[in-house]
Parts: C-alpha cells; structure tokens; sequence
C-alpha cells in the first residue's frame, strides 16, 4: 500500500529508550514503522488485525 499521506507519530507503546516504533492511521489500516529508520519502510496492517494484536498484548496473551 503506498501511504504518502501518512502522518506517522511515536506510538504510546514505545519506551522512552530506543525501542521507539511509529504509527499512522490510514483508512480502514495502520502504518508501523521504525522511528529510528523511517526511510526503510513501513508495514501496514487492516485495522481489525491491528486491534486484535494490540488486545492480546494488553492481556498478556503474547
């Protein structure tokens, strides 16, 4: 998917230390990217996979 009108920002999930990953919302999916190499790509995920990833980390489940 190419993304030129993502607005990618530092997700709430990343540690003030170097494992900072960045996020973009896009219609219908989301961007993620790592900060410290925004040039080397992004991955994008439909947003139901996405809330399905996130819910399982906020239950421990990975």
């Amino acid at each position: 998917m190419n993304t030129p009108e993502a607005r990618f920002r530092k997700s709430s999930y990343s540690t003030q230390s170097q494992n900072c990953v960045e996020v973009a919302d896009l219609p219908g999916a989301q961007a993620v990217r790592d900060s410290q190499n925004p040039d080397h790509g992004h991955l994008t995920f439909p947003a139901a996979e996405m809330a399905a990833f996130l819910d399982a980390v906020k239950t421990d489940r990975l």
